[in-house]
């Protein structure tokens, strides 16, 4: 276990077997308005409901990118279940998820500005995705698995933040490698940052937005913020925007990937599909700096489609993917 960690520690983990992400699915309801909202009264604009979480997103994204197996563990309601199973499954993920005997599904209204930049803001309702807890855990989710990935939101509740504990021991144990995204600035500066920095312990890649670097650690430079977080996390992958992405280690950031240019339509789950097609490439043995490359180039797909999520599958191949998994 010493000697695959310690090559982890070199290229971003060992390459081959699935990935396990574990983290959110919600539903977003995406509004695309142009111009400001008017206060008391109506704006026009064009409303979606799509499958997102940032945790099922990056799963959906990495299948896409050409991991052949990756599996999902998430909690929803009743209300949702099967539509989110059938989503994901279209994307050629294996769901496991947890249905929550009490909460609903968890809703996001992600209110986009079509505008030229088409940034989002987010109203979010938690709901059962950030219930998951250790009892949802077993070991044999890791059976067969190369890395395990755990969205940010995951912290942000005592019984997820028990869950990441456990299921941080569990991967070091196996000596499987595991990397986090931070989530939201927005819930971190709740959580404070050295509960957070304390928590992530044991974390071999980290991939924060520019704005959770610079928040973590208290430097307006998102440079120097991947450099200085890359001393405590051994790969830190910060994501840039339409800036791209630099890769850092041992404090110091050994490369700038650029973006990949794209006309954006909706921004929302475009650090997701980063991450997952990041991951996916490492994988496949990937080096850091290239697979940051492939990051870039699905993040810049992503802000082209309305929602967080690629393109599913085509019919016949879901259709396989269905049969797999309930025969």
């Amino acid at each position: 276990m010493t000697d695959r960690r310690a090559a982890g520690a070199e290229d971003g983990g060992p390459s081959g077997g699935a990935l396990l992400v574990v983290g959110d699915v919600v539903t977003d309801v995406v509004a695309r308005h142009r111009g400001p909202l008017a206060s008391g009264t109506d704006t026009a604009a064009v409303i979606r409901t799509v499958p997102g979480g940032a945790g099922a997103n990056v799963a959906c994204w990495a299948a896409h990118g050409g991991c052949a197996d990756v599996r999902l563990l998430g909690r929803v309601g009743a209300d949702a279940v099967a539509w989110h199973e059938r989503e994901l499954i279209a994307c050629g993920v294996r769901p496991r998820l947890v249905v929550d005997p009490q909460a609903s599904t968890g809703t996001v209204i992600c209110l986009v500005d079509a505008g030229a930049a088409a940034e989002r803001t987010f109203l979010t309702d938690s709901g059962a995705s950030l219930r998951l807890e250790p009892a949802d855990w077993s070991e044999g989710l890791l059976d067969g698995v190369g890395r395990l990935h755990l969205s940010g939101y995951l912290l942000f509740s005592e019984s997820g933040r028990e869950l990441v504990r456990t299921a941080l021991a569990s991967a070091r144990a196996r000596g499987v490698p595991v990397s986090l995204d931070p989530a939201s600035a927005g819930f971190l500066v709740d959580l404070g940052v050295d509960r957070f920095l304390a928590l992530v312990q044991g974390v071999d890649v980290l991939l924060p937005s520019r704005d959770e670097a610079c928040l973590l650690t208290g430097l307006h430079d998102g440079a120097g913020a991947a450099a200085e977080l890359s001393r405590r996390i051994p790969l830190v992958v910060a994501k840039q925007g339409a800036d791209g992405a630099l890769v850092a280690r041992n404090g110091t950031v050994l490369t700038h990937v650029p973006a990949v240019p794209a006309t954006p339509r909706d921004t929302t789950g475009a650090g997701d599909a980063f991450t997952g097609a990041f991951l996916a490439a490492l994988l496949a043995g990937t080096e850091p700096a290239a697979a940051a490359a492939e990051g870039c180039r699905a993040g810049a797909r992503a802000v082209e489609r309305v929602g967080g999520r690629p393109p599913a599958l085509d019919e016949d191949t879901a259709s396989r993917e269905r049969a797999a998994r309930f025969g």
